[in-house]
């Protein structure tokens, strides 16, 4: 039976959705897994949509999302390799009547990653685009009812603009830092009083390059925290000035610079406090450095 193509009005519901199903799609991926984002209509508030929720996946390894098919197939998916994008693998859940799509990427492949969150983040962010796009997609809904080709087709020419103009104002910077740190970070045992890559950081130089670092732990105080490992790094390759630092802890989320890694980037050069720290980065919340070392001694 054909695809019953149905746009319906914004559903709140839609974010719960997808982070039911991110819960499930982690456990699959574990620690192949460097990020998942909500993507697509259903990701952007106010905006009408087919009640599909597109789910879209990062990951160190597509080899080892291919191993992974017949776990995916548990929890009702099918996987259909990359279906028309390189560099994609796509799986769909619900068969006619799909209710979520994964499209999953390996960490370098940021055009395909990029393009994808510049995308929600231009709608999320202008009202115009957003009511135009609604109304194209509910007249073809009823254009093309049972003729989902039509109704991707009918849409194509508004989409690629729509996503030149996203990515020309798209910065991405804090999507690379986290994505970057977070390739490097996996726990690792050194020896039996030494381990790493638990915490990951990546920071991005004003030459506009991006180093990482993990923290390495010792049974001593020789250890270095991935914030300093990642400067070091950027020093290493000849550059002394941060414009943004980001790291990521073992649960994901963005931690903040210890006090010595502060006072330690105070120190790079005389405008350091103007450093963007990453809090949050769901949110894209920061602080400046200098906000994080008030009255600092120098």
């Amino acid at each position: 039976m054909p695809q019953h193509v149905t746009v319906v009005n914004y559903d709140p519901e839609w974010p719960s959705q997808y982070v039911r199903e991110r819960g499930c799609i982690a456990e699959i991926l574990k620690d192949n897994c460097i990020s998942i984002y909500h993507i697509g209509s259903t990701s952007v508030p106010g905006l009408p949509a087919k009640p599909v929720i597109d789910i879209m996946a990062v990951v160190r390894s597509l080899e080892e999302v291919d191993r992974a098919a017949e776990k995916f197939s548990a929890i009702g998916y099918e996987s259909l390799g990359e279906f028309g994008i390189a560099g994609r693998r796509y799986l769909r859940k619900g068969g006619d009547e799909r209710t979520h799509q994964i499209h999953i990427f390996q960490a370098d492949d940021w055009n395909n990653i990029g393009r994808h969150l510049a995308f929600r983040d231009y709608m999320r962010a202008h009202e115009k685009e957003r009511n135009e796009y609604a109304k194209i997609k509910k007249d073809l809904a009823q254009e093309f009812p049972y003729d989902i080709d039509g109704y991707c087709d009918g849409k194509e020419s508004f989409v690629r603009e729509m996503e030149e103009r996203a990515l020309a104002q798209y910065d991405g910077a804090w999507d690379k830092l986290y994505i970057a740190a977070r390739k490097v970070q996996y726990e690792r045992k050194l020896s039996p009083t030494m381990e790493a890559g638990s915490v990951s950081a990546a920071v991005l130089s004003a030459k506009g390059n991006i180093y990482t670092g993990v923290c390495i732990d010792t049974a001593c105080s020789l250890g270095m925290c991935a914030e300093r490992n990642a400067i070091a790094n950027m020093i290493t390759n000849g550059e002394s000035q941060i414009i943004k630092i980001a790291a990521v802890m073992p649960d994901g989320k963005a931690g903040m610079p210890c006090g010595a890694c502060r006072e330690f980037m105070m120190q790079l050069d005389k405008a350091a406090g103007e450093i963007e720290v990453l809090r949050d980065y769901e949110t894209k919340q920061v602080a400046k450095l200098k906000n994080l070392i008030p009255d600092w001694w120098k």
